[in-house]
């Protein structure tokens, strides 16, 4: 401790080190609360003319739902570090994004009881980034909530975690092109697919839609109620099946983190039609062109409503769709740059990932360290935490570092998944005061420098 109280950076890093506990919840009550709260929203709008909002109410409390989830603060950073990496389409501003995770270095902290809660630093950005703070440490919480659910149901799949709205600008374009506003179903989309995959055959897809907030429980169900209007917006294969998780993380300022899921149970596979081969995910994706439409089953007289709908007949392009766009994922968490820009489309960025520039970061992809006798490549950066060097590192394991510079994504995805529950699980290591590694290859890690 500093001679004003404050943590000395050691210990800062020591905490981010540290494995605490987050409260799961998942009920029977919690659906109820959730039904309560969109037929109370929808009755608002019918009162102001909008009318009820879309959504999916098949959701109901998931299935053997953990009770807690074990984690370290620098696992919940490295998870929204590498969802934010390439989510904003640009080789500096997606970078930046990437490493605007570590301005969370501070901000959780384990109780006595030991369950993660917001640090006296987190309470104090709660007066200027209360937003942006519940919504990117919830989507943090959310991805490795989902990714262990859909791991526990299937222990012999790897699990992928992917940003939809670069998923779904593959073949459809999601901002106003300036005609007016356009449907709510397509304002509104789910945050993540998740992809549970084995090489050669059909993956099974998951929507998954979080929310976070500062606020009460009572938010909570009101941000559950407008997640569901969210996984409504898409549809793989026939309307209305696809299976999805709602997630709200509950960011109290004083007590300790909750996660409360709710699920629609069920199995998509992305089985192409015929009799093909599996899908060669090496090809270059090409960009379609789908109307915002979803077809409803044949009832009455209307046969289409606005929305993102995956018909059988293009499930193997889909599946070419989220493979190399979590490649893209991947190279931009090591440095971005041409390497990323080949797994994209024109549409979702890749141009802007063309230059290896970055203000702040003169060189990109350079970095090599040893972590648990492991070879990373990646990229690093030296800022100041409280005045003190520190260097962080994101990398990604040497051998599937270099199949997807080279593109070959068939190749990333047998190693990786021949590597399964193999990565080392301690969140320190010889050189580096906290390090977290996980299954996709990646790491992140952070030490103090040589002054």
């Amino acid at each position: 401790m500093n001679e004003d109280g404050t943590k000395t950076v050691t210990e800062i890093l020591d905490e981010l080190s540290t494995t605490s506990n987050i409260q799961v919840r998942s009920s029977h009550g919690l659906a109820a609360e959730v039904n309560k709260a969109a037929s109370d929203e929808d009755d608002k709008r019918l009162e102001d003319g909008r009318g009820p909002l879309r959504r999916r109410t098949d959701y109901r409390a998931v299935r053997k739902a953990p009770r807690s989830l074990s984690l370290t603060p620098w696992q919940v950073l490295h998870a929204i570090g590498l969802g934010a990496a390439a989510a904003r389409q640009g080789a500096g501003r997606g970078l930046a994004e990437h490493w605007g995770s570590l301005r969370y270095s501070q901000a959780l902290q384990a109780d006595r009881g030991r369950f993660l809660q917001l640090s006296s630093e987190g309470r104090e950005l709660l007066r200027f980034y209360k937003a942006t703070q519940s919504g990117e440490i919830g989507t943090g919480f959310a991805s490795l909530l989902a990714e262990h659910i859909v791991r526990s149901r299937y222990p012999d799949h790897s699990v992928s975690v992917i940003p939809a709205d670069i998923a779904l600008k593959a073949a459809w374009t999601l901002r106003s092109t300036g005609t007016g506003p356009r449907p709510e179903p397509l304002q509104r989309r789910p945050h993540f697919f998740v992809e549970a995959w084995q090489p050669g055959e059909p993956s099974k897809i998951f929507l998954v839609s979080s929310k976070g907030t500062h606020s009460s429980v009572h938010q909570v169900y009101k941000q559950l109620s407008t997640a569901s209007a969210h996984v409504e917006s898409v549809h793989i294969g026939p309307y209305g099946t696809v299976p999805y998780l709602l997630i709200g993380t509950e960011i109290p300022a004083k007590e300790s983190l909750a996660l409360h899921v709710l699920e629609a149970p069920g199995t998509t596979l992305l089985r192409p039609s015929g009799e093909k081969p599996g899908v060669d995910l090496d090809l270059e994706l090409t960009q379609q062109e789908f109307m915002p439409d979803v077809v409803l089953p044949a009832e009455g007289d209307r046969t289409t409503i606005p929305g993102f709908q995956v018909l059988p007949k293009s499930f193997a392009w889909f599946s070419v769709v989220l493979a190399r766009t979590e490649a893209a994922a991947l190279t931009a968490f090591t440095g971005g740059g041409k390497p990323t820009a080949r797994y994209l489309t024109k549409e979702q960025g890749r141009r802007h990932f063309n230059h290896d520039t970055h203000a702040g970061t003169d060189r990109l992809r350079d970095a090599e360290h040893r972590i648990h006798d492991i070879d990373f490549v990646g990229t690093d950066h030296i800022y100041r935490l409280n005045g003190t060097r520190v260097e962080a590192f994101s990398g990604l394991e040497r051998g599937l570092y270099t199949h997807l510079h080279h593109g070959r994504v068939n190749e990333y995805r047998r190693q990786v998944h021949s590597l399964r529950g193999q990565w080392p699980q301690r969140s320190t290591s010889k050189d580096w005061n906290t390090v977290s590694i996980r299954a996709d290859g990646t790491v992140l890690a952070i030490r103090l420098c040589d002054e």
